[in-house]
């Protein structure tokens, strides 16, 4: 027997699906800099998918994509097959 359960949806901000490239550069010792793949966004953060599996929940990065740019912190990472996607919150400064 498969047991389903139902979880809510528990976003308090409506998120938008989204284009195009977002640039990622990784702060630290030496800045490293990613290019992935903008998935969706909101007021206050987005997601991508990209490349890099060492990304860290809590790290700082600065970004760049066709909606808006500046700093966000790494929230979450979900490593898959082939990519990895992550989802970030936009810092205001």
């Amino acid at each position: 027997m498969i047991m389903q359960i139902s979880v809510a949806e528990q976003r308090r901000e409506r998120r938008d699906p989204a284009a195009g490239e977002v640039w990622l550069t990784l702060e630290g010792g030496s800045p490293v800099e990613l290019v992935g793949r903008l998935l969706d966004s909101s007021q206050s953060g987005f997601r991508a998918s990209h490349k890099c599996t060492t990304l860290s929940t809590g790290q700082r990065v600065r970004f760049r994509h066709n909606k808006r740019s500046g700093n966000a912190l790494v929230m979450w990472n979900r490593i898959l097959n082939q990519h990895t996607e992550s989802g970030f919150l936009v810092l205001d400064e």
